[in-house]
Order: C-alpha cells, then structure tokens, then sequence
C-alpha cells in the first residue's frame, strides 16, 4: 500500500466526501484573467483531487459542480460553465472508466434551460460507468439540497395520495430512499475551498452530522495533498453525534 499520504490514517477512511468547490472566480480575477479562466483551471483540481481519493479508498465522492443558484452569474459565466461541462465530461469519462469510477448525477437535468447535449452526455457517462464499483462519483449539477428534499416529499405525497403509503408510518428511512440517489450514504465530511465557511444548499440532508473542514485555498490551487490534509483534519475531530462528550 502508498506511503504517499503519511497524514492519513488509511483504517479510519471517511466513506463519502463532499466537496463544495469554491473560488475559481475569485483565483482568476486576482491573476488578471476572466472568470471563465478559473473555473477552465479548477477542471485539473477535481480530477487530481479524484485520484487522491482513488489511492485512500474513499468509497463516495460528491462535487458540487453548478448549483441552482448559479444561474444568477452572467449570462456569459452560465453558458460556458453548461458547455464546460459537456466537454469535460467528453475528455474525462474514458479515463474514469478505466479507473473504475462510477460516474453519477444529481440535481435537476430536466430544466429546460439544461441543453439537450448535456443531457445526453450525463446519460452517457452514466451507461459507460454503470457496473464500475471502485469509487462513485457523484456530479452534482443544477443541484440544490432542499430542492432534493422537496422533490422527496412529493413523490411520497402522491404515494401517500394513491394510498399505498401510511403517512403515519414514514420514517427518515423512507425519506432517504427518495432523494437523487436513495442507496447514498450520509456524508461524513464536507470539504470547502476559498475560505468560507457555508454549506451553500448542498447535500442538506445527508450531511446532517458532516464535518465540514475548510481550506483557504482557491479551488484551483488545490490538489490531492491538499485534499488528504483535510481529511486528516477530519480524523483529528471528536465525532459524537448529539452525545455528551
């Protein structure tokens, strides 16, 4: 097994990681170049930060890529940001494949202003990556944490309204199994770049009891040393969910 990550503690893993990947903007904007730079930039930290999950062994890994509310940055940021991401998944998908990485997605792909070739290119990563089990990778993509929960509510309404469903009998459980991906697990730890301390909208119900450990780097700066200082950072916390300590 790699020595390359010393920090870790490679028996007390976490099993999901979310990552909230912030300051791409901002790392263009004080280097003179255009937004659309850095978040061009932040495309090698990702997939850096993958593979450093990859050599851990961290079983689930969610990246808020475009959030609901990011549909209020420029028309020019949105409309790139929605093609970066069809080319990103063009150039990365094979390798993810041959890496035996699930590729996932979550949030809203049947917004109408969601392109019909970023729809295709989501269902065809999918299918290419269905039966790989070595990491999941989860996109999160026009994605917002009460709006998932929402979107759970009412499919156990309309169950409930077709009276195959005890409203009196519904638990957290039944709740979970309908979100974007009922067999997720919870989060044990949100990662967050940039320095800001918010969880943003982003995996509001399974990272009810996440870490959140932050790090004042620009997304782009980061990379898999980085991310495992983190999750260092996040095996040095006393986790006692709601007991005394």
């Amino acid at each position: 097994m790699s020595d390359e990550y010393p920090q870790v503690d490679r028996d007390r893993v976490p099993r999901h990681v979310g990552l909230i990947m912030d300051g791409n903007g901002r790392w263009a904007q004080a280097r003179g170049l255009h937004r659309t730079q850095g978040h061009a930039a932040g495309e090698a930290a990702l997939f850096d930060v993958v593979d450093g999950a990859l050599d851990l062994g961290v079983g689930w890994l969610t990246a808020y890529t475009f959030s609901t509310e990011n549909w209020k940055r420029s028309e020019e940021e949105v409309q790139f940001l929605l093609h970066f991401n069809v080319e990103v998944l063009q150039r990365r998908r094979n390798s993810l494949h041959d890496k035996g990485v699930r590729i996932r997605f979550i949030g809203d792909r049947d917004d109408a202003r969601v392109h019909q070739g970023l729809r295709d290119e989501f269902a065809a990563a999918e299918e290419m990556t269905k039966d790989n089990k070595t990491l999941e990778l989860v996109l999160a993509f026009n994605y917002g944490g009460r709006a998932e929960i929402a979107r759970a509510v009412r499919s156990l309404a309309e169950q409930v309204a077709a009276g195959s469903v005890d409203p009196a009998a519904l638990t957290e459980a039944d709740v979970a199994s309908h979100l974007a991906i009922g067999d997720m697990p919870d989060a044990d730890v949100l990662i967050r770049s940039s320095g800001e301390h918010r969880v943003s909208n982003f995996l509001m119900w399974q990272a009810a009891y996440a870490e959140l450990v932050v790090s004042p780097l620009m997304w782009p700066d980061f990379n898999r040393n980085v991310f495992a200082d983190c999750i260092a950072e996040y095996q040095g916390r006393d986790r006692r969910f709601g007991a005394a300590g």
